[in-house]
């Protein structure tokens, strides 16, 4: 079983390749507003350099956001023409559930631009509570002392860790969400309060 995982939704490019429950090899680069120009180029080079063709991708994961607006829907709209082509599976899975990972219980940060982020609190790769997109600075004052930040920490003044995403994509094989109906898969983009909107 050959599995093609993607991720675009961030500031990084993902790619994953997991075959009988190993990821075999992986691509992931910083690479902010230029993953629509190197997301094939990338995945063609990994895909030759593992001595795999396409034809031999069984099923395709792809993360569904929240995130950026054109990054999300890059990858995701590779994913469904490649699921809907050769008639595979396609799962989703969030793109804060990925960055979390299996880590225990973690805040999740993501950039959502205009001084505003996305975030949610994960345990073991399950969502407790809700997702969230709000105020950098209200965040800030929401924020514990003792709680454990991963993603784009530099909003809050703490340092930038995203893990090892391609890993994750396996060990959140569990919670891989399979679609019934490729062509309804759909970007999820969390809704914003006005208040979390910058001074014009």
């Amino acid at each position: 079983m050959i599995t093609l995982c993607m991720d675009t939704s961030s500031t990084y490019l993902v790619i994953a390749v997991i075959k009988d429950g190993t990821v075999i090899g992986s691509v992931q680069e910083e690479c902010w507003k230029k993953q629509s120009e190197l997301l094939f180029p990338r995945m063609l080079m990994l895909l030759e350099e593992l001595k795999i063709d396409a034809d031999d991708i069984d099923e395709v994961v792809v993360t569904e956001g929240p995130g950026s607006y054109t990054g999300v829907r890059i990858a995701m709209t590779v994913a469904k023409v490649l699921a809907s082509s050769k008639q595979i599976p396609l799962a989703t899975l969030s793109t804060l559930q990925l960055i979390a990972g299996m880590n225990d219980t973690c805040r999740v940060l993501l950039d959502a631009h205009g001084k505003r982020v996305y975030t949610g609190v994960y345990n073991k790769g399950e969502l407790v509570g809700e997702m969230q997109v709000m105020g950098v600075d209200e965040l800030k004052e929401m924020l514990k002392e003792d709680e454990v930040l991963i993603g784009d920490g530099q909003l809050v003044g703490t340092y930038h860790s995203m893990g090892n995403l391609a890993q994750n994509f396996l060990d959140l094989k569990d919670k891989w969400n399979y679609q019934e109906n490729v062509h309804t898969v759909k970007p999820e983009y969390l809704k914003t309060s006005e208040s979390y909107l910058p001074n014009k």
